[in-house]
């Protein structure tokens, strides 16, 4: 699938967006402890070792912004992180499947995430991290099926792209493409990304770009 045409305008609206410093704020376990609604907010969600944290560095051009670790489940709390210099928050969420977790601190996770999603009036979109070595799993549906039920808007970004072979992404990508033809609050379009090598992130940031635009 081909990246959308954006015009230069949001091309460029999108580089310098990521291009000025981003900073973190502090991590939230309570609805409580989060910042005011003051800016523009979008959150990145995905099961555990999606590769959340290694694509928010990538976006923002950095490699120690966001914590990456190779154990899954290690992101606990709504990580916020602001740009300097624009109108805007991101927010990395708690990993989602991760099944050796103590069910109480899973339960946590879950009714925070529950609670963010559904009570955040600036939360402009929700992308919803799929690894495209195995295409959207059950986890990632029912977080669908909430913002759906929620009317938060949100998109699919495929990670990893430059793991599996052509013939695997390229039926990944079609099982993704058919799991949010009908969804309400799906953004018709997938973003193909790999943190490595870099794909996807100028399509990526123009999405960025255009919610604040909007």
């Amino acid at each position: 699938m081909s990246q959308p045409d954006y015009s230069p305008h949001v091309i460029e609206r999108g580089r310098l967006l990521f291009a000025r410093p981003f900073a973190f704020v502090k991590g939230c376990v309570r609805l409580a402890d989060l910042p005011p609604m003051d800016r523009v907010e979008i959150a990145f969600a995905g099961r555990s070792n999606v590769g959340k944290s290694s694509l928010i560095n990538a976006l923002c051009g950095t490699s120690g912004l966001a914590r990456t670790s190779n154990t899954p489940g290690r992101t606990q709390e709504l990580n916020i992180f602001e740009s300097q210099s624009e109108n805007l928050r991101i927010v990395d969420m708690p990993g989602y499947g991760y099944a050796k977790a103590p069910e109480p601190k899973v339960k946590a996770w879950t009714q925070l995430i529950h609670q963010y999603l559904t009570g955040r009036a600036t939360l402009r979109r929700v992308y919803v991290l799929v690894d495209s070595r195995h295409g959207p799993k059950d986890n990632d549906l029912s977080v669908m099926n909430e913002l759906d039920r929620a009317a938060v808007s949100y998109q699919v970004v495929m990670t990893k792209i430059d793991k599996p072979s052509a013939k695997e992404l390229e039926a990944n990508i079609a099982s993704t493409y058919a799991t949010i033809a009908k969804r309400p609050a799906a953004h018709p379009d997938v973003i193909l990304t790999s943190s490595e090598k870099g794909d996807g992130l100028g399509h990526l940031r123009s999405e960025i770009a255009l919610l604040l635009e909007g």
